[in-house]
């Protein structure tokens, strides 16, 4: 289950498992000794009755003389008045005796003893008490071998000993619980800063460098690991910040002489060149400065969606109408190739700008017919589910190699046997497409193999709160 895996539940579960053992055992001991006194009360006054029942035994033994008595053993002599009163009803409790014959036979008891009271075992010892049910016995051997019992109900003790149970058990309870909010209130202030690290580099890695961990103790653990991150965030801004700023300098440095170039070689092609070799230098001359060109708009794309400037321009806008605007501006290329191309568009809503977006289903299309092949087919579909909108790009084109699959997004990376015949592509296009597709918190997935065409999956988040951790998956 999810909580398991929460720092905080198990702090928790760790906390309140260590706090049960604790009132455990603590109950357990506070029962015990409750028990003990309770027990050693309750074995005095059973011990001081049987002494005075066999001090009674002793003082009559010397008025015995002459032969012994074969008849039976002696009557256990008559109580005196104040010895009786002893087994009579005191504060709500009645004590009886019963006194047995070496031979094991009963020679005296009082009116209120149970009939079925048994004789102890002389193994068990001398003198010992016993409990039994909620009856409490205390019983002693002379050295003759007669056996003077004494006993009492202890329902109230034990009634009361139910009660302090429970008590204990209340107590016990009201503890933990007060134990649990106190512990849940201090696990979240103390993983408070390991939330606070999650966030910011959770909104970091959504290309947000400006974050930082606010933290209130800098001296704690937490307080310099949060210090640490900082640091380490603030030079990942600064050489984000640099690469950006250095990539979009060169490509702004760059269309000032390609553009030169390009109007030099339109100038050249429009003159009626003196000989066949000097236009066919203008023509690649115009070629290659195309090629410049396009590869530095790329880079300035790019710099702008690295720096992550339009984010606060994100709109509801419809995927499906953006969809089929990029793929009307292609067909004139997928007819010029003969390659197939249709749409299965559904309305979908996303949040972002449509501008980007309009740009990425046009480079995942034109890629799907530029690696395509004669006859070939490109279908586009569009699908909403689970708070997105969801476009594939199903080509039946070259495909793509499994060692080269989980490169094909990253910068001027081309795919040797995929993509050797081609040379007028800067190897940027799927990067863009990255970037943008990160740019509006979705994921990217592409499915292929050599022979066997490939599949390109984006999911745009239809809402900024249902956006989930930009991926890319292959």
């Amino acid at each position: 289950m999810k909580f398991f895996r929460s720092i905080r539940w198990r702090l928790q579960l760790w906390h309140g498992l260590l706090l049960a053992v604790v009132l455990a055992c603590f109950g357990f001991t506070a029962w015990r000794l409750q028990l003990g006194n309770q027990m050693r009360r309750a074995d005095e006054a059973l011990q001081q009755r049987v002494s005075i029942l066999t001090a009674i035994r002793r003082a009559s033994s010397p008025a015995r003389e002459g032969p012994p008595d074969r008849s039976g053993p002696p009557p256990f002599p008559k109580l005196s008045a104040n010895d009786a009163s002893l087994f009579e009803e005191r504060e709500g409790k009645f004590y009886y005796y019963k006194v047995w014959s070496p031979e094991g036979s009963e020679v005296g008891r009082s009116s209120s003893a149970p009939a079925n009271v048994p004789k102890p075992e002389r193994e068990t010892g001398p003198i010992a008490p016993r409990l039994r049910g909620t009856l409490r016995e205390f019983y002693s051997f002379t050295p003759r071998g007669e056996c003077f019992l004494v006993g009492v109900d202890i329902r109230d003790e034990l009634g009361e000993l139910r009660r302090f149970a429970w008590l204990l058990a209340g107590v016990g309870g009201l503890v933990m619980l007060f134990a649990w909010a106190g512990g849940w209130w201090i696990t979240t202030r103390a993983i408070r800063p390991i939330t606070d690290i999650s966030n910011a580099a959770e909104k970091i890695s959504t290309g947000d460098l400006t974050q930082r961990i606010q933290t209130a103790d800098a001296s704690s653990e937490l307080g310099q690991l949060a210090n640490v991150l900082n640091s380490t965030f603030a030079r990942l801004e600064a050489a984000f910040n640099q690469q950006a700023r250095f990539t979009a300098d060169a490509a702004h440095e760059l269309r000032t002489p390609v553009t030169v170039m390009l109007t030099h070689a339109q100038n050249g092609l429009a003159s009626e060149c003196e000989c066949e070799e000097h236009r066919e230098a203008f023509e690649a001359s115009q070629r290659a400065a195309q090629r410049m060109r396009r590869l530095t708009e790329s880079l300035l794309t790019l710099a702008r969606l690295d720096s992550g400037g339009a984010a606060a321009l994100h709109s509801l806008c419809d995927l499906d109408c953006i969809t089929q605007d990029a793929v009307d501006l292609l067909r004139p290329l997928a007819k010029q190739k003969g390659i197939s191309l249709t749409t299965e568009l559904a309305p979908a809503e996303c949040f972002g700008i449509a501008e980007q977006l309009g740009q990425a289903v046009s480079n995942l299309v034109g890629n799907a017919i530029s690696y395509n092949q004669s006859g070939g087919s490109v279908r586009v579909k569009l699908a909403t589910e689970a708070h997105a909108a969801v476009l594939s790009v199903i080509d039946t084109g070259q495909g793509i190699s499994a060692e080269d699959l989980p490169h094909v997004f990253e910068r001027f990376y081309r795919a040797d046997r995929a993509r050797s015949n081609q040379t007028t592509h800067s190897g940027l296009g799927l990067a863009i497409v990255k970037s943008i597709v990160e740019a509006h918190r979705g994921t990217i997935e592409v499915a292929s193999g050599l022979g066997k065409g490939s599949t390109f999956t984006i999911r745009i988040p239809s809402n900024p709160s249902s956006a989930a951790k930009p991926t890319v998956q292959a």
